[in-house]
């Protein structure tokens, strides 16, 4: 089943209490990052599912059609004040020219009154993890 990322925002807040109507209509704090990686595209697809299956769990991608030359990886993390805030991470691995690969990096969280920058935060952090 392929779940929209606002639907998944909307369930993970409503399992820690919020009513999927008010998850819905809260803002959301996005963020996009583009990667180069000096890996082949095989390798960059494993070294994305690893450093984002640490930061999270996997939750199903969006796949618009089947496309060997692209990759796409989704988890669910948390962030904010204490990690409560669930932030949907979707990475689209692109097989570049030889030996390298792009990686376009999306974080998403919603933001309530207090704005926490939490989807541009985790992309951040992730970003980073991914060139070390």
């Amino acid at each position: 089943m392929d779940r929209s990322e606002d639907g998944i925002l909307a369930d993970e807040l409503a399992a820690l209490g919020a009513t999927r109507l008010v998850a819905k209509l809260m803002k959301k704090n996005v963020h996009e990052i583009d990667l180069d990686m000096p890996l082949p595209f095989e390798d960059a697809v494993e070294r994305v599912v690893q450093v984002l299956g640490r930061a999270g769990r996997a939750v199903e991608p969006t796949q618009v059609e089947p496309d060997t030359n692209q990759e796409t990886i989704r988890v669910v993390t948390g962030g904010g004040a204490g990690g409560l805030n669930p932030v949907v991470v979707t990475a689209v691995v692109t097989r570049g020219g030889t030996g390298n690969s792009q990686v376009r990096l999306r974080a998403a969280a919603k933001e309530g009154l207090v704005k926490q920058r939490a989807g541009e935060k985790t992309a951040t952090l992730l970003a980073a993890s991914l060139g070390e």
